[in-house]
């Protein structure tokens, strides 16, 4: 058996559209990510899920808010889905923000890629011990994608940092029961 992981990135916030990295600061959907957040529940609301696990930061938790208004279908926030912390830089300019640096060493007064990869690895012990069988949603962060990525397609982390980040209508994933990091 394997657990099929839907992946969604939570819809773009204010600062998405200032060209701020809000890292672990909550951040607010803009309007264009209002209507995101409401596409994602017309996309996956019957799609056959099991539950939504979401990232705890504001951001992330009111696009699946948004999205599944009204549903009775199970949501569990999980801090193991959060962005990268980029410590004392979290609210700084994307553009000035050097993640290639930090995929081994953490930011100042933060984490590094590589501590996502960890946590989220943690996380996908949980989803194979509880969700065997299921279709189970994710809403998260591009740093959390990326190391779905490493983990589970085995690609290089620093590669995924460094290569521009393209949005899609969510990624899909199989997580085979019998994985371990």
């Amino acid at each position: 058996m394997t657990v099929r992981l839907v992946y969604e990135t939570h819809a773009t916030t204010t600062d998405n559209e200032a060209g701020i990295a809000t890292g672990w600061l909550p951040g607010r959907l803009s309007p264009a990510g209002r209507a995101q957040a409401e596409a994602l529940g017309r996309r996956r609301r019957d799609d056959g899920l099991a539950a939504v696990l979401v990232s705890d930061l504001a951001r992330a938790v009111e696009t699946v808010e948004t999205a599944f208004a009204g549903s009775d279908l199970p949501v569990h926030r999980d801090a193991r889905l959060r962005e990268c912390w980029y410590g004392v830089l979290d609210g700084s300019p994307s553009s000035s923000l050097p993640r290639s640096r930090h995929v081994e060493i953490p930011f100042p007064g933060g984490e590094s890629y590589r501590d996502v990869v960890h946590r989220t690895a943690d996380l996908l012990v949980d989803l194979v011990e509880r969700w065997d069988g299921a279709r189970v949603l994710l809403v998260a962060h591009s740093a959390n994608r990326w190391a779905i990525e490493h983990l589970l397609l085995g690609r290089d982390l620093a590669a995924l940092v460094a290569a521009p980040f393209g949005w899609q209508q969510g990624w899909e994933y199989d997580l085979p029961t019998d994985w371990a990091p």
